[in-house]
């Protein structure tokens, strides 16, 4: 018997589940990509930030990219921290080397460490440099303010066509919203 096990199976062994997982997770991130990095227009992502999957994979990716997200967003500090105290010289001159042999790289050092801590887990969890790449530069950026919650899950009407199975949209909050309009105040009749 499951009882109090986490996570849904999927139809598949652990090991599957986990490629799984890291591959919609990291087609998830890849849509961000500019039109540009593909070899044609066809191939470029209709919506950036927005994945079309069935509901069940849509509902177990959530925690799984949200987790990512927010290893991103952890090392934004110490990214604009290091990026203040790195040496404007270009690598190789002297200005560089001396700056690279004074306390200014120790002191980069100190705050570029724990990003690369989280870009390394972050990688260890995705498996794939692009999509670490593209998480820590663009989508990480956009939630410094936010606690959590960066991905929405929306129910599509129609089933899969072969095998009926729930279909669902799980897309990043924000880049997509709708704007609220403000509601218009009648004016009172005295």
């Amino acid at each position: 018997m499951r009882h109090r096990r986490v996570g849904r199976k999927l139809g598949r062994n652990p090991n599957h589940q986990r490629a799984l997982l890291r591959n919609l997770a990291s087609a998830l991130i890849l849509t961000e990509r500019e039109s540009s990095a593909y070899d044609t227009d066809e191939m470029a992502a209709k919506v950036q930030g927005r994945i079309t999957t069935t509901l069940i994979k849509a509902k177990e990716l959530r925690p799984f990219i949200e987790r990512c997200v927010t290893l991103g967003v952890k090392a934004q500090p110490h990214i604009t921290a290091a990026a203040a105290l790195d040496c404007k010289a270009k690598r190789g001159t002297d200005e560089w080397a001396a700056w690279r042999k004074g306390e200014g790289w120790k002191a980069w050092i100190k705050e570029a460490a724990p990003a690369l801590a989280y870009r390394r887990r972050a990688f260890q969890l995705l498996g794939s440099k692009e999509a670490v790449s593209i998480l820590f530069e663009k989508i990480a950026p956009r939630y410094v303010g936010r606690p959590g919650g960066y991905t929405r899950i929306l129910r599509l009407a129609t089933p899969r066509l072969g095998d009926a199975g729930k279909r669902a949209i799980i897309e990043f909050v924000g880049k997509n919203d709708r704007e609220k309009k403000a509601a218009s105040v009648i004016p009172a009749v005295e």
